[in-house]
């Protein structure tokens, strides 16, 4: 069996239909001129994930977990159970449309210096979802947060400097980060890396990667003409998800800044949440906004710690190999993935 140009991986957590829906838009949008395999990996899911993945399609690699490892260490998994020579990230809420893959990779080809590329991330009207790009963490996001700023002006790149909102995405562009919502990145470099930092649940561990490739010499860029149809948080609840993603600031500045600015950081982060908890006590929690911000006050010890440190072997080698140090004897591959 020939080497595919890519390996797609796409980590399911309880996203049966949604996983389902993904592959079958993937498979449908193949082209002659570029080869990829797929590989599923199933964080334990409850929902009957796997078996369904299994029996409509027998080609993808499926990866068994027995417990949720988190986002990027089954990311990790995958990879290295997969021999593309570019990796494609999918989420699983994220529906191609088009030729997604094949427009990624005919620009790596003619662009090989950026390294990491992503498509336009779009509602289901078409229009971008603000979610395939980033710009890094800084001292004047988190006072945006702090202050509200943030959530007032989202169109104003000085309060909400993290979310580009002055970018468009309809153009060719290099960008600090990208998500890994749909992230193509050369495999070389990704073993480089070490694949995502293993210490990220959830959340923060694409800017992590990215920022950790910036300093190899790679250039994220956004490729207009690959879209994906994006859903969105399908796998976490409202303040459980904003909980997570706190975690993952948390521990992208405790392992990137100083302790110094970490320390600010952290704090405006929970002046941010503390100044959302008292409007609700104040005010009223408005339900329809989701997230319950007093809940999240409540957990402003556990998420500002950040996730814990995990001993877990990393891209090249993996929990999976054989002999390797952490194995997971309970993990299971099924299936053989080629198109």
């Amino acid at each position: 069996m020939s080497r595919p140009d890519v390996s797609v991986v796409v980590v399911s957590y309880n996203t049966s239909e949604l996983t389902q829906r993904c592959l079958r838009r993937l498979y449908d949008s193949r082209t002659g001129d570029v080869s990829f395999d797929v590989t599923v990996v199933d964080n334990a899911s409850a929902d009957g994930s796997a078996d369904a993945i299994a029996r409509a399609f027998p080609e993808v690699r499926l990866i068994r977990l027995t417990g949720n490892v988190g986002w990027g260490r089954a990311v990790n998994r995958g990879v290295v159970a997969s021999t593309g020579g570019h990796l494609l990230l999918l989420n699983p809420d994220a529906a191609p449309v088009g030729h997604p893959v094949a427009e990624l990779v005919r620009f790596a080809r003619q662009h090989p210096r950026h390294g990491i590329y992503t498509g336009r991330t779009l509602h289901a009207d078409g229009t971008d979802d603000m979610y395939c790009c980033w710009g890094l963490p800084s001292l004047r996001g988190y006072l945006g947060f702090a202050t509200g700023l943030s959530a007032a002006f989202p169109a104003n790149s000085w309060a909400n400097p993290e979310g580009l909102p002055g970018y468009d995405r309809r153009s060719v562009r290099e960008v600090p980060a990208v998500s890994g919502c749909c992230m193509l990145i050369e495999r070389e470099l990704f073993n480089r890396l070490g694949g995502f930092d293993p210490q990220y649940f959830l959340y923060s561990d694409d800017i992590d990667l990215c920022t950790r490739a910036a300093a190899l010499g790679a250039r994220p860029v956004v490729v207009p003409d690959a879209t994906v149809v994006h859903v969105g948080g399908a796998s976490s609840s409202s303040e459980g998800q904003r909980i997570k993603i706190l975690r993952g600031k948390a521990t992208y500045v405790r392992r990137h800044w100083s302790r110094p600015r970490a320390r600010l950081a952290l704090g405006l982060m929970a002046t941010g949440v503390g100044l959302r908890a008292a409007g609700e006590a104040v005010l009223g929690r408005d339900r329809a906004r989701g997230v319950d911000w007093r809940a999240v006050w409540r957990e402003r010890r556990a998420w500002s710690a950040g996730w814990p440190a995990v001993d877990e072997p990393r891209p090249p080698h993996s929990a999976l190999d054989a002999g390797a140090p952490g194995t997971v004897p309970s993990a299971t591959s099924t299936g053989a993935a080629s198109t």
